[in-house]
């Protein structure tokens, strides 16, 4: 009996100590709940810390938050966000900002656990809260969202991102009030005009041929706002894998309706439009490549798609050009 309670007693002092550790932590949780909405700047003068997660939000909090924010981003060119994981230097980042801004509706996968611990703390805010749920797209495949998160393929839809933006922002530096608004006043008359800019240029192919099909489920905001049907080889979220029968059906569909271009993507790899192009023309039906849009992340920068306004207009131009 002794030499059982000597060899459990290890592991009782562990569970103990585990025990002990799990009421800190509960403890400063509880001391913080509820806190993070009434943070505001400190009045150091130094620049507001911000972390985003896409580029698209990044740039946004650059024009919104001009001189007096400092954005940083997670993802750069080419990450797809639905497959991101975060690396130790993330979290760093994430711990030392001031503001944290993410696309919500699952669009960051796991790393909505993280957000989720550290709302508490700090604004922690997915730009996406203040859309009207009757406006979103359902995201029945979208890795466990209950929507669709490709929120910035309507334009309509990222103008409510900049006023959550310019609001948190506001709320966190009230001092600089009036600077967020303006910023923010100026950039959404600019969103404003590229919305209208879409839809004159979308009308100008012709209504048979208004068909974008992509190497995923992304584009469906930009179909619905701008009269164009979309359909993509992948769901709505990459981590969905796709296999032979989505391949063979998309295939079908490009042969029976006579589809002459689709597009790949800048943070997808090539070879999964490259089987249904290859499957099509097996069948005696040439599809060429139509372009590469931006999806899930902006261009590089210097080109010409380093910002969100010129990522779009890339895209609208592509389409454009390959259908009409």
């Amino acid at each position: 009996m002794n030499e059982m309670q000597v060899k459990k007693s290890p592991f009782h002092r562990a569970k103990m100590t585990l025990g002990i550790l799990a009421l800190i932590i509960l403890g400063a949780c509880s001391k913080v709940e509820g806190q993070a909405d009434s943070v505001q700047r400190p009045a150091d003068g130094e620049p507001i810390q911000v972390v985003a997660t896409i580029g698209m939000i990044t740039d946004v909090v650059k024009q919104v938050g001009g001189e007096e924010v400092e954005a940083n981003g997670l993802m750069g060119p080419g990450v797809d966000p639905h497959l991101y994981k975060a690396s130790q230097g993330d979290i760093e980042k994430l711990d030392k900002a001031d503001i944290i801004f993410y696309g919500g509706l699952h669009l960051e996968g796991k790393m909505t656990e993280i957000f989720e611990k550290i709302e508490n703390r700090k604004p922690t805010v997915p730009v996406s809260k203040d859309i009207d749920p009757e406006l979103l797209r359902s995201g029945a495949d979208a890795g466990g969202s209950q929507y669709d998160p490709h929120i910035w393929f309507n334009v309509r839809h990222w103008i409510s991102a900049t006023e959550t933006i310019r609001d948190t922002l506001v709320a966190y530096d009230p001092d600089h009030a009036e600077t967020y608004q303006q910023n923010a006043e100026a950039y959404i008359t600019q969103l404003e005009e590229l919305d209208a800019e879409v839809k004159r240029q979308i009308a100008e192919i012709p209504d048979q041929d208004r068909v974008l099909v992509t190497a995923h489920d992304a584009f469906g905001y930009f179909g619905d706002a701008y009269g164009i049907e979309v359909m993509g080889l992948q769901g709505i979220s990459t981590a969905a894998e796709y296999g032979s029968k989505d391949v063979s059906k998309l295939r079908d569909f490009l042969v029976e309706n006579k589809i002459k271009a689709v597009f790949v993507e800048s943070s997808i790899p090539t070879k999964s439009m490259e089987a249904v192009i290859a499957g099509a023309k097996e069948m005696g039906h040439t599809v060429k490549i139509g372009g590469e849009l931006y999806s899930d992340s902006m261009g590089e920068p210097g080109s010409d798609a380093d910002t969100y306004i010129k990522m779009v207009e890339h895209n609208v131009s592509t389409i454009v050009e390959a259908l009409k």
